[in-house]
């Protein structure tokens, strides 16, 4: 029987490292490749900036499942800077900022279920949607800043972030939920 431990133990703090190892590797051998070749394909249309959104609740998923399978406060944004430091170190194109980003991503995906143990421990529809929400805000302010999304006409902004929002609720949230009611259903996990 699976037990997912709101405690940090030995098993708990190799849980999140695994999730955030395997995921910094699906990012980087995964999601980064599809992303450039989507940007790539829209680079003569003008609309290869808000491609820079349709992916980004994709990136924002080590966190979620972090705190999935250890219930506490800090596992999702541990497991989300591991995710990054792993991208960057095999070879991710955004370098450094990776860490940066992850840091950012995992601490304000943690929102929906901070402060409250029972929020952590319950992993709600709720808690889940307003995780992916704030981490929207939380991926999207530093890059508009960043990569000066600023310069570009008001409706690509508009377009960029509504597609980001979407990007996180459909990824980060709907489907990182549906992916943990499988393992509910397949492992039926208690919480201690």
């Amino acid at each position: 029987m699976f037990t997912r431990s709101s405690k940090w133990n030995v098993k708990s703090i190799i849980l999140v490292a695994l999730i955030g190892i395997i995921m910094g590797v699906i990012y980087t051998y995964g999601f980064n490749n599809l992303y450039n070749v989507v940007k790539l394909s829209f680079l003569p249309t003008g609309y290869a900036p808000v491609v820079d959104n349709i992916f980004t609740g994709l990136w924002y998923m080590a966190a979620p499942l972090a705190m999935y399978f250890v219930p506490t406060q800090g596992s999702g944004m541990i497991g989300e800077l591991l995710a990054a430091i792993v991208e960057m170190a095999i070879g991710g194109q955004w370098g450094a900022l990776t860490i940066f980003e992850g840091l950012i991503q995992g601490a304000t995906n943690e929102i929906g279920f901070f402060p409250k143990k029972e929020r952590y421990e319950r992993f709600s529809w709720k808690s889940v949607l307003t995780g992916a929400f704030f981490a929207n805000l939380g991926g999207f302010i530093p890059s508009y800043f960043l990569f000066g999304w600023s310069h570009y006409s008001a409706g690509l902004q508009v377009a960029m972030f509504i597609t980001s929002m979407i990007s996180a609720l459909l990824f980060d949230g709907v489907l990182v939920k549906l992916i943990t009611n499988l393992f509910d259903k397949a492992l039926a996990p208690k919480t201690e």
